[in-house]
């Protein structure tokens, strides 16, 4: 795992964050991203002109059938997390659960609670791990 100090921190989250935005909010992204690379964007624009209505299609697409992904990590968040997994410990107290759960709910959208549940509580580290590691 990477380590990141002083502006460094500032600048790895603002990538991770980056990253997290150009993932595709919709079907409407990814329509798009394949006509782009097949090439029938070019065909359409070229019939159609460049207003042809691709963007608004895109969107609306994106709204009626999106992807359901977590919210972005804010950079305290994403400061908390990176600190955490550096430490590479198994050594959970009721504070670090706190903040996990904490974390977890709002970028989840859950309603988690402090548990005694090693397993559970091992669920939300790993879940939060995955979206930290996704993004880097």
């Amino acid at each position: 795992m990477k380590e990141f100090k002083g502006d460094k921190r500032t600048k790895a989250y603002k990538e991770w964050k980056k990253n997290y935005k150009a993932e595709p909010k919709g079907i409407g992204d990814t329509v798009e991203k394949i006509t782009k690379a097949t090439g029938i964007k070019k065909v359409v624009k070229w019939l159609a002109g460049e207003d042809c209505g691709c963007d608004k299609r895109q969107e609306e697409l994106n709204k009626l059938l999106p992807y359901k992904k977590p919210k972005c990590l804010d950079e305290w968040e994403f400061n908390f997390l990176h600190d955490w997994y550096q430490r590479n410990t198994n050594i959970m107290t009721r504070k670090n659960q706190l903040e996990f759960v904490k974390i977890y709910n709002r970028v989840f959208s859950a309603n988690k609670k402090l548990s005694s549940c090693s397993t559970c509580v091992k669920e939300i580290v790993l879940d939060l791990k995955k979206i930290y590691n996704k993004y880097l």
